[in-house]
């Protein structure tokens, strides 16, 4: 296993460097000028001096090379630097977003606490609540809770974050008046009032995006599950004398999760983007907003560092995932 996870590592160093060549050449064929939004009454000169200091005037592989040492090498320097106190970094030219002006990493950063904030719970949230429900819809199969929870899987599948969204704050927001509407980004945690505050804002988005998430995960489970009750170990395992309790939740359970941490490894760099939606709707200011607001300003180096970011994260859990694989069935090996 260990020797698989070295191969898988080194051989996603090049597969990155390819996924972030592709991203370049897209945003560079991409229709859109970061000057456009200048005013027509700024000198002719001045803008072609702006479009210097932004880097447009060098050439295509120039600029993909400097990107490259940017985001590889003075990147984690400046992470280095920040974690111990060093100064590997100083002076050095960093990944600049054309929209602020101020380094891309440093705005993602400032960015990703309130993602987490949503993203994260409501993953764990969909979580818990989606591999009980497969598991006993599978265990119970056709009873009212097997088809209760087909029909709230359906609605979570068909209903779209942007229909959903609006509707949770018509009804909890506008006619309860239980939660505000806009999440405040400048809530500081520090004291049990304010974890409240950030609970309550926190709910509807969550709500939101967990029910997406559930749907999706409870049906994987529910399939899953189905496919193993039949197979010929789990009638041999109840003709041995085990309880149901151990045939079900250690034996079923453990086989069945083989292709649901697939969708769930899979799934934590997508809702990333999913979260896009909701984001908006509720106002989050969060790495989905920071994306939409980035290609709307067409700022190219903010758009390629997070698109590679989640290019990033899509290698990482597919690595996870194998490496789970091989956890949960022990005839699988890689050696």
């Amino acid at each position: 296993m260990l020797n698989f996870t070295i191969r898988r590592l080194v051989l996603a160093v090049p597969t990155l460097l390819f996924i972030s060549l592709v991203i370049f050449l897209l945003l560079e064929l991409a229709p859109g000028d970061p000057m456009a939004q200048v005013p027509l009454t700024v000198p002719p000169e001045v803008k072609e001096k702006m479009r210097e200091a932004l880097g447009l005037g060098q050439p295509m592989h120039i600029r993909f090379w400097k990107w490259i040492v940017q985001f590889f090498w003075i990147e984690p320097q400046v992470l280095i630097d920040a974690m111990f106190g060093t100064t590997f970094s100083e002076g050095d030219l960093r990944v600049i977003s054309w929209q602020t002006r101020s380094p891309v990493m440093d705005i993602v950063v400032q960015r990703i606490p309130q993602t987490l904030w949503v993203v994260g719970t409501a993953y764990v949230v969909a979580i818990l609540i989606a591999l009980p429900i497969g598991i006993y819809s599978a265990y119970r199969q056709y009873s009212w809770f097997d088809q209760m929870g087909t029909f709230v899987s359906m609605v979570g599948f068909s209903v779209p974050p942007f229909f959903s969204g609006v509707l949770v704050i018509v009804i909890f927001s506008v006619q309860l008046g239980w939660f505000p509407s806009i999440y405040d980004t400048t809530l500081v945690v520090n004291s049990w009032d304010s974890f409240m505050l950030q609970l309550k804002q926190m709910i509807m988005p969550v709500m939101v995006l967990a029910l997406q998430i559930t749907a999706q995960l409870s049906r994987f489970m529910r399939a899953s599950m189905l496919d193993n009750l039949n197979q010929d170990y789990v009638r041999t395992a109840r003709a041995k004398g085990l309880s149901e309790y151990t045939v079900v939740m250690v034996h079923v359970l453990r086989n069945s999760m083989i292709p649901v941490v697939t969708v769930i490894a899979l799934g934590i760099p997508a809702i990333f983007g999913g979260a896009i939606i909701t984001e908006q709707v509720f106002k989050v200011n969060g790495i989905g907003q920071l994306l939409i607001g980035a290609i709307q300003a067409n700022d190219l180096p903010m758009v390629q560092t997070l698109t590679f970011i989640f290019a990033v994260l899509i290698v990482l859990f597919n690595l996870i995932a194998d490496v789970l694989y091989g956890i949960l069935d022990p005839r699988i090996r890689y050696d």
